[in-house]
């Protein structure tokens, strides 16, 4: 009689998870402050003053957030599906955070970082669960 053995997840996929749940939870909170704080006043270098409202940026990075720590979450429970779905939403968050860099470069190398680090992680050091 066989028994059925529970896939756990491998020690590369439990360190791309929790780097993917750090990146989410960098762009929830960043896309909660763009929501409290909607409007940016930007003065540019030859005394141009322009108001952005950013509350749509906002929406936008606080879902990709959300969807960066449930597919961590499922990188924790060992499911297939986590290891594409994490790689393509780590390079849309890289992606967004590239399109965002003049407006806080700091957090956006953070966050671009723990992106590239998921992606290499999970491209590079995935194993199989044991038939």
């Amino acid at each position: 009689m066989q028994t059925l053995r529970k896939a756990e997840p491998t020690g590369w996929a439990i360190l791309a998870g929790t780097l993917l749940l750090l990146a989410g939870a960098f762009n929830a909170v960043y896309g909660i402050t763009a929501l409290l704080n909607s409007h940016v006043l930007v003065v540019s270098g030859g005394g141009t003053v322009s108001i952005w409202d950013i509350t749509t940026w906002g929406w936008i990075t606080l879902l990709l957030g959300a969807a960066l720590m449930v597919t961590a979450f499922g990188l924790f429970a060992a499911q297939g599906w986590a290891r594409w779905i994490a790689i393509v939403v780590a390079a849309l968050s890289a992606i967004a955070q590239i399109s965002i860099i003049t407006e806080n470069p700091w957090w956006s190398l953070a966050v671009i970082t723990l992106d590239v680090l998921v992606i290499y992680e999970l491209a590079a050091h995935w194993q199989s669960a044991p038939a």
